[in-house]
């Protein structure tokens, strides 16, 4: 008896469910056939550029009812129909069309809008169509506009069976990256289409990979350039015609977003790598150098700028690196570190850390000479390498914590280090650095002429700009004979009477 009575409660809870779903579906609510009047919160949707069979971001419209009464959208449909290469979702429903959709009295819906193009299968990369609501004399339309952008692709290879993408093996030994060595067809990078690399790309051992003036490369999230062993990269930019290394994603969105990709690696032993008037921005790392004792410098790069790297924008590893009129801006952590020694020649630089996505630990400029690992046994072992030079001469060193250089030293091998003329921010309020004999700026055997917490004056420094205006403390304070060695700035004006500390010659502000 107890039994038929715990099934009949049952039954009872069923049905009072059921009822419950069918109300909460029921429209409990009366509209009108819609009139025409719908506003929008756009007249236009741009969905910004995006490379050929890659997926767009999703960009939203949302559409009014400004009446009293609820209403009845009888379709709202894409001009194109089936063929269109947008798609919509509309109040949370994919598709191509949709019929008699409801909106409240001064309430709103939101559309969803993606789209994906392949770029030979359209004949004018401005690609359009229409969002249509209603029909007859009430129908009302939002434009919808895509640029498309032919692209060449590189991509890691597919075991055709498992559909696991190939790695790379670097030194006979396989790793975790994903990614392949280039074939020789594809060691020449020119303007004629951009580039958009999947995984990374990696330059063989005793090849030369040329980046055209004008060249544009891009990067998919965890994807990057390596130089191998023996290897070299080779950028040809120009002032008119930079070379750029960015992130694959074009809306506007993704301007100024760090980390959108992984980083260039010049490998130990890759050589004679050169890189001029080249733009490296939005990365991980804007460039790794290793060098491993290199008696000729790993890297040459003048006339460039790195900036928006959420970790470093030059990373170096007991490395070789020789640069003027370079500017590195705002990143997570330092835009520049020169670690586990090297040789370091910078002239004419600009080295600018205003990041402010976050809390920044380390200093705009951080140099040292050891690196530290865990043994067998758990125990934490400090390793030493030869500063061989850190030679910093006519640049300005700044940012916006109180101090933004400094120079870690472990004793046990060479630590040289000459600063001469530059501009540099130290300003140790808290008396962190008083023990640090390498931060003693009165030392002339290593520094000399150098300008202390001074008035840079930039342009724009939380923007990357980095131009320097006319108040700055550092006009006609850099010793003219670096500045010979080079007579232009960044922006190709002449810097051989009256030189500039950094890699801009000064300009009047309005």
């Amino acid at each position: 008896m107890a039994k038929k009575k715990n099934i009949n409660s049952l039954v009872i809870l069923l049905i009072l469910v059921g009822i419950i779903s069918i109300s909460s579906c029921r429209k409990d609510f009366s509209t009108i056939q819609s009139f025409g009047e719908l506003a929008f919160s756009k007249d236009t949707v741009y969905l910004d550029t995006v490379f050929t069979n890659i997926g767009s971001s999703t960009y939203n419209l949302k559409v009014y009812n400004k009446s009293k009464h609820a209403i009845t959208i009888p379709s709202i449909e894409l001009e194109k129909g089936s063929t269109s290469n947008y798609r919509i979702s509309v109040d949370g429903i994919p598709g191509k069309s949709f019929q008699n959709i409801d909106i409240l009295a001064n309430d709103s819906i939101y559309i969803f809008i993606e789209t994906t193009i392949d770029y030979s299968s359209v004949s004018n990369p401005l690609y359009t169509d229409k969002i249509l609501f209603d029909n007859g004399n009430k129908q009302q339309a939002v434009d919808l506009v895509t640029l498309v952008q032919d692209a060449t692709f590189i991509y890691p290879g597919k075991d055709p069976i498992t559909m696991k993408i190939d790695s790379l093996t670097l030194d006979g030994k396989p790793t975790t990256i994903k990614g392949r060595f280039l074939t020789d067809s594809e060691l020449h990078f020119t303007k004629a289409k951009p580039y958009v690399i999947y995984g990374y790309a990696a330059i063989p051992a005793n090849k030369t990979a040329i980046v055209d003036a004008g060249a544009k490369l891009h990067f998919h999230n965890n994807s990057g350039l390596i130089v191998d062993r023996k290897a070299t990269l080779k950028v040809n930019g120009t002032i008119n015609e930079q070379v750029v290394f960015e992130g694959d994603r074009l809306e506007h969105r993704y301007h100024d977003v760090p980390g959108q990709w992984g980083t260039i690696w010049m490998r130990a032993g890759s050589k004679d790598n050169e890189l001029n008037y080249t733009t490296i921005k939005n990365s991980i790392i804007g460039i790794l150098v290793d060098s491993i004792g290199s008696a000729n410098p790993t890297l040459q790069i003048q006339n460039s700028q790195l900036y928006n790297n959420s970790n470093y924008g030059i990373l170096a590893r007991e490395a070789n690196i020789k640069a003027a009129n370079l500017v590195i801006g705002n990143t997570g952590q330092s835009s520049l570190a020169c670690t586990i020694g090297g040789t370091y020649n910078f002239t004419h630089c600009t080295f600018a850390n205003y990041w402010n996505n976050g809390l920044r630990q380390l200093p705009t400029v951080l140099i040292n000479n050891f690196f530290e690992y865990t043994d067998s046994n758990n125990q934490k072992i400090t390793e030493t390498r030869d500063l061989h030079a850190a030679n910093f001469t006519n640049c300005i060193i700044d940012g916006n914590n109180n101090v933004e250089f400094v120079l870690d030293k472990v004793n046990g091998s060479v630590f040289n280090y000459s600063i001469k003329n530059n501009m540099i921010q130290f300003n140790d309020i808290n008396n962190s650095f008083a023990n640090n004999t390498e931060l003693n700026f009165n030392d002339t055997s290593h520094y000399q002429n150098n300008i202390i917490n001074g008035n840079t004056h930039f342009k724009n420094p939380t923007a990357n700009q980095f131009a320097i205006g006319q108040n700055n403390t550092g006009i006609q304070k850099a010793t003219i004979n670096a500045a010979l060695l080079f007579p232009k700035d960044i922006l190709e004006k002449d810097r051989t009477t009256q030189p500039d500390i950094g890699a801009y010659q000064h300009i009047n502000f309005n």
